[in-house]
This record gives C-alpha cells, sequence and structure tokens, in this order.
C-alpha cells in the first residue's frame, strides 16, 4: 500500500510552506491555508521512518467531521475540504500554548504520578489514584507549542499569563472553550460507545477573533477507550483497549525507545505498520459510524493537486 510522507507542489498564489510533524501546509496569499495531512505518524516528537497507509485520510476526515459538530461553540479555520487529505481554511495567529483537557489519569500523566508528582501545570491531583482512573471533573494541563525539534513542556496558567503567552482575558475564552468543547467530544464518543479520555485543543486569532485551529477529536490528538469493558479491566487492573496512538508509544518504549538523545528507532516490518493502520480505520468507522472508504492511492500526490487546483 502506498503513503503520502511528503509534498512538493507550487500552488498559485502560494507565498510560503511549513513542514510540521505529520501535515505539509502550504500559504495562499495573506489569508488561506492549504494543510495536507500526510500518512507521517510522530511519537515522542519524533516522525516515524515509515508512512502509515491511510493515515492521514483518517486524520483529515475525523477532524473535518468535528470541526463541524463543534461549530456552533466556538467557529473554526476550516471553509473546505477539497480532497480526503485535505483542508483549506482560514490563516490565523496562532496561540504558542496547546490546550490539553484530561478526562482520567493515564498516559503521559500516570507515568508522571508514579514517579511522585502530585501536581500537573499546576492542577493538583488526588492521592492513591490509579491508573485510567477518572477524575472528579476534566482537568486543565497546558503545554508550550513545541519549535521543530523540541518537546512540549507543561506550563500553568499563571505562567503562560505571567510570560505574557496569552493575556489573562484571552485565556479565560480558552478555558471556557476548551471544557465545552471536551464535553461535546465525550457526549459524541458516549454515543458511539467510546470513552474520550484526553485531547488537546489548538486555538488562533484573526481579526480580533479567537478561532479553533488544527485537528480536533482525532487519534492523533486524543484518546479513547471502549466503554463497555472500562469497569471491567478497570477493577481487574488491566490495560484498556484504546483508540488512540498511544499504543505506538507504548510499543516502542518495549523496544527501548522514548525519543530521548542516543537512542536508536526500532524496526517497523509490515506487521506492525498494518496493525497501525487497521487501528486507525476502526476508529473511523466506530467514532463516525461510517465505513470507511479507502481513496485510490496509485498516485495520492496527483490526485491531491487536482484536487486542490480544481
Amino acid at each position: 500500500m502506498k503513503t503520502l510522507t511528503a509534498t512538493n507542489f507550487k500552488l498559485k498564489n502560494q507565498t510560503n510552506f511549513y513542514k510540521g510533524k505529520v501535515r505539509d501546509v502550504y500559504s495562499i496569499g495573506e489569508d488561506v491555508l492549504v494543510m495536507i495531512a500526510t500518512d507521517r505518524l510522530s511519537a515522542f516528537d519524533v516522525v516515524l521512518p515509515k508512512g502509515i497507509p491511510f493515515k492521514g485520510q483518517v486524520l483529515n476526515q475525523i477532524a473535518s467531521k468535528f470541526l463541524d459538530t463543534t461549530a456552533d461553540i466556538i467557529p473554526n479555520w476550516k471553509t473546505s475540504t477539497p480532497d480526503p487529505m485535505v483542508t483549506v481554511g482560514l490563516k490565523c495567529e496562532p496561540f504558542p500554548v496547546e490546550m490539553i483537557v484530561r478526562g482520567y489519569l493515564t498516559g503521559s500523566s500516570w507515568r508522571n504520578y508514579k514517579k511522585g508528582n502530585r501536581s500537573i501545570c499546576g492542577v493538583p491531583i488526588p492521592e492513591s489514584m490509579r491508573e485510567h482512573q477518572k477524575f472528579d471533573k476534566p482537568i486543565l494541563t497546558p503545554t508550550t507549542k513545541a519549535t521543530e525539534g523540541e518537546h512540549d513542556e507543561d506550563i500553568s496558567r499563571e505562567e503562560i499569563i505571567k510570560q505574557g503567552l496569552v493575556s489573562e482575558k484571552d485565556y479565560k475564552i480558552l478555558e471556557d472553550i476548551s471544557l465545552k468543547l471536551f464535553e461535546r467530544g465525550t457526549k459524541i464518543a458516549a454515543e458511539k460507545g467510546l470513552i474520550l479520555v484526553d485531547t488537546k485543543y489548538e486555538f488562533g486569532k484573526k481579526d480580533g477573533e479567537i478561532y479553533l485551529i488544527d485537528e480536533i477529536h482525532t487519534p492523533d490528538s486524543s484518546r479513547y477507550f471502549y466503554t463497555d469493558k472500562y469497569q471491567e479491566r478497570f477493577d481487574k487492573n488491566e490495560a484498556q483497549k484504546q483508540l488512540s496512538k498511544e499504543f505506538v508509544r507504548e510499543w516502542l518504549m518495549e523496544q527501548g525507545f522514548q525519543g530521548k538523545k542516543g537512542q536508536k528507532f526500532p524496526e517497523m516490518n509490515d506487521e506492525i505498520i498494518t496493525q497501525i493502520s487497521d487501528r486507525y480505520i476502526e476508529l473511523y468507522e466506530i467514532i463516525t459510524g461510517e465505513k470507511f472508504k479507502k481513496e485510490a492511492s496509485e498516485n495520492i500526490e496527483k490526485r491531491i493537486l487536482n484536487n486542490i487546483e480544481e
């Protein structure tokens, strides 16, 4: 199966190009962005050496659907999706922080908790909690938005405002909107038999108005558990079956890789690549309730370019 791991288009009125960890972003004029969700996959802020078939299509189509279903909460950057792997939208000035909402103690928060940390980003965490345990109410744990080659860093609300990264007025809006989006995502997930465990949101500003930007509620930005087996697995201290890329991180850690200096990236065989692709498609079908339609992949670059130009 062919994958798209890089693009090199010269689009009409193109003014800039930015290669993110998983997306290629083209600026058109001063106000428009063309964002291509490639099949690249990143974990521990490292891009994996091989692409994952249909991953870009899954991410772009899920994000597109959730942008539509949350537009009543906050306006978003999307204006059209000319290709299953492409979103076109408004160019906003991004806030230099990511708003992470956590409903459960799991993933990196659990790893830090095991080390004895009892607060995340200045938010106190109760004693005697267990892995995958639900918080009394969702908590906000923001991070800095890393530049290329750097890691996102936890940061408190107070420090964000103190450093002038976001004004107090705007930050209050980001807090309120993030929790409302998480509540909506939780409701939609529950209808599909899933638990929205945690997620991240990114925001930007255009003409003085705050917009939701980038992706939303995808397996790259979010973590899901299955509802029906959650309590049984939790009671038995068993691992939860996840629909997210956390299982990729877990596989990498089993191979002795956490993105640290000097660590060698493990070999990715066809079996693990297929497993990852299948998990992405599984999440798409469960969260949308629709059968995933694999787009033709004989010449992905040509298809995308034609769709953008048309």
